[in-house]
């Protein structure tokens, strides 16, 4: 998994010489976990690291040969959470305005004041 996304653009994302992904939607990079977006997370988590101390290399892509018998599994790690970070920002935002809009504002609770 790459490390970072390519410069500033943050649909697109370099995996190894052979995977780029593109046209990842924007609005995927919104759900934060931790003050940090979810996707960023699977990448730090999911990249090859080298303990310079101890020459330990460690690979998720290993990892996942060894252990799943799948190699694909941090390409599809990542995928999923796209896919999650984008369900659940429009499930937040859903209920958000369902909040905004609700009977609970209207009587029972004074909305929010507005400062000028």
């Amino acid at each position: 998994m790459g490390k970072e996304r390519q410069g500033k653009n943050p649909t697109t994302l370099r995996c190894n010489d052979k995977i780029t992904l593109a046209n990842i939607p924007p609005e995927a990079w919104d759900y934060v976990v931790n003050g940090k977006p979810a996707l960023d997370w699977v990448i730090e988590r999911q990249s090859v690291k080298t303990d310079k101390a101890r020459c330990i290399v460690n690979d998720a892509n290993d990892w996942a040969k060894e252990t799943l018998n799948n190699p694909g599994y941090p390409l599809e790690l990542f995928l999923r959470v796209i896919t999650v970070s984008l369900k659940t920002s429009k499930k937040l935002a859903t209920g958000l305005q369902a909040c905004r809009s609700n009977v609970f504002w209207k009587g029972f609770l004074s909305p929010p004041k507005t400062v000028a």
